[in-house]
């Protein structure tokens, strides 16, 4: 973590992580906030970061940052009207053509010039060209209602995670262990680059380098917006498992497995891991520094790199959600259906993968709901946290 020098009024930085169709909950917990906020209120997040779908999210606040209430509300709807084939082909002819496409380049080495993946992510960049005006973020930034806005996307060249942020001028680009900032005036394909699952969706070229998924190696999600001059954070997380905590007793074991894990299974874990492992990761290590910050003395704090306490609030779904993509899943188009199913998606083990891929109205709207209900149960936090009057006593 870098060492930041906090100003008189904390600056509150939102972070939004990756996980594909998930990242609708984010959506609610968002719409939460805009309903308890003052008529008068600003945009309450000057320093916004995204990864993957949640970068999508970030974007999308950021061009909205002068009206964040109608930012939210377009976010709102674009996720509640989703259906699968708006961020990838799920038609008959799209997914055997891509599946083709990906046998003869992965296998037999066909066009290796063309990069591939196992869906054609092409509605997606339509959606987002539709949906966002990327010129509403200098716009915000002009008028000091955001001070910067970052997506995370993964070099395969480099093996870095590349933050790309756009903000002030004051503010310094960083170069870490596999992790660096870098200025630039965020584009369309900046978020391309940052949803693209390895191997689902095809990577992306961005100057000399093709660059994929920002979750991939990132390991340390909550460093960029600190970098960014964040001094408290809002983690908006798609965890499936929100109330796992250090030192918890540990489940009781579960009866032994009869079969090996399924393709989809052992893709869901990857996936897992990929999206959620680090950011929970970083927000231990974070409450850790901050507990260890309360044993410096005042007057030392300052000479001790890294240890400025930063406030974090963090939200995540009370519910499992690879359970509620089951009771969702047959709204997934036929043709997507009987492609998973072979590896197992459309069993309860391989139902992470599920979780990711069902860009669909009703699973979307049950996680938007859902995001929405988790945030009002934290009123009171939220109230604290954003240092808005009136905050009600929690019962």
């Amino acid at each position: 973590m870098p060492a930041i020098a906090h100003p008189e009024q904390p600056v509150t930085g939102l972070i939004l992580s990756g996980g594909g169709a998930r990242a609708a909950y984010q959506v609610g917990v968002l719409a939460a906030i805009a309903d308890l906020l003052p008529d008068d209120s600003d945009n309450p997040f000057p320093v916004i970061v995204g990864t993957s779908a949640g970068a999508v999210n970030a974007v999308g606040l950021a061009c909205g940052a002068l009206h964040f209430r109608e930012a939210v509300r377009r976010l709102t709807v674009v996720w509640q009207g989703f259906h699968t084939h708006m961020v990838y082909r799920s038609d008959w002819s799209g997914v055997l053509r891509q599946a083709s496409r990906f046998i003869g380049h992965s296998l037999l080495g066909l066009r290796r010039e063309t990069p591939v993946a196992l869906l054609d992510s092409a509605p997606l960049r339509d959606l987002l060209t539709r949906e966002l005006d990327f010129s509403g973020i200098a716009a915000a930034v002009r008028q000091r209602q955001l001070r910067a806005v970052a997506v995370t996307a993964f070099g395969y060249d480099s093996g870095q995670a590349v933050t790309f942020y756009q903000g002030r001028g004051s503010i310094d680009p960083w170069f870490r262990h596999r992790r660096v900032g870098i200025p630039t005036r965020l584009q369309l394909e900046h978020l391309l680059a940052s949803t693209a699952i390895p191997l689902i969706f095809p990577p992306v070229r961005l100057s000399r380098e093709y660059f994929g998924d920002g979750a991939v190696r990132q390991a340390a999600p909550i460093s960029p917006a600190l970098h960014l001059g964040a001094s408290r954070v809002l983690v908006i997380g798609v965890s499936d498992n929100p109330n796992a905590k250090a030192g918890q007793q540990l489940p009781s074991p579960r009866p032994a497995s009869t079969r090996p894990p399924s393709l989809a299974q052992i893709g869901g874990h990857l996936l897992n891991s990929t999206f959620i492992d680090n950011l929970e990761a970083d927000i231990e290590l974070l409450e850790r520094l901050n507990y260890l910050s309360t044993l410096v003395p005042d007057g030392q704090r300052p000479r001790v790199a890294g240890l400025n306490p930063v406030d974090v609030l963090v939200i995540a779904p009370s519910q499992p959600l690879d359970r509620i993509a089951m009771r969702h899943q047959q709204e997934l188009p036929r043709a997507l259906r009987m492609f998973l199913r072979g590896p197992g998606a459309t069993h309860s083990g391989g139902a992470s993968v599920i979780s990711y891929l069902l860009f669909e109205r009703g699973y979307c709207s049950e996680l938007i709901e859902l995001g929405y209900q988790d945030a009002m149960a934290r009123k009171a936090d939220l109230y604290t946290f954003l240092g808005l009057n009136g905050a009600p006593q929690q019962g």
